[in-house]
């Protein structure tokens, strides 16, 4: 086989996997855009993890409150962009009943976590995650995954990868309303 064969076969096969990379990344299924009509809402599902403290961390606390939950970890790049932009959901929507809850998804736990948080001046709870909340959420596969759950306690968006902040800042006012 020729080299300008073999060179055209690498660039075709890089050229289709290009193209369904793109179709992933912005397809519908994966990626909603804007909450679910209330009534097509489910129950977010509860837990109990650790805050740094060593505190019990429940979703049920945050109950009558907008919460972006937020599956990340210390390592992912994505997840380091969407950090400042929760903070600052945090600080301007506390007072009308928002709250930011990170999830750590660190294997590494406190260890790797607790640096980070304080090199960062995170302003939100975090807590760290396991298998058992990861399964509870259809098994977090992709870091990060941002999920919005209204004041009733029921998910009104997913969203996988990296969220658009103007698009997560759209959907926590409109819950917020």
């Amino acid at each position: 086989m020729q080299f300008s064969t073999i060179l055209r076969n690498v660039f075709l096969s890089a050229t289709l996997a290009s193209a369904v990379l793109a179709v992933y990344l912005v397809s519908p299924t994966r990626r909603p855009v804007g909450a679910k009509a209330v009534t097509g809402r489910k129950a977010a599902p509860d837990f109990t993890l650790e805050h740094a403290t060593g505190q019990p961390v429940r979703l049920a606390d945050y109950k009558g409150k907008v919460v972006l939950l937020n599956f990340w970890a210390t390592w992912c790049g994505p997840c380091k962009v969407e950090i400042p932009w929760f903070m600052e959901f945090e600080k301007s929507y506390r007072d009308r009943g928002f709250a930011v809850l990170g999830v750590s998804m660190d294997d590494d736990g406190w260890q790797a976590v607790k640096p980070y948080l304080a090199a960062q001046r995170v302003n939100y709870r975090i807590a760290l995650g396991n298998d058992r909340v990861s399964e509870l959420y259809g098994g977090i596969d992709s870091l990060p995954t941002t999920v919005l759950i209204d004041r009733e306690g029921r998910v009104a968006s997913v969203h996988l990868g990296l969220v658009s902040r103007s698009e997560c800042a759209t959907e926590i006012q409109q819950l917020l309303r």
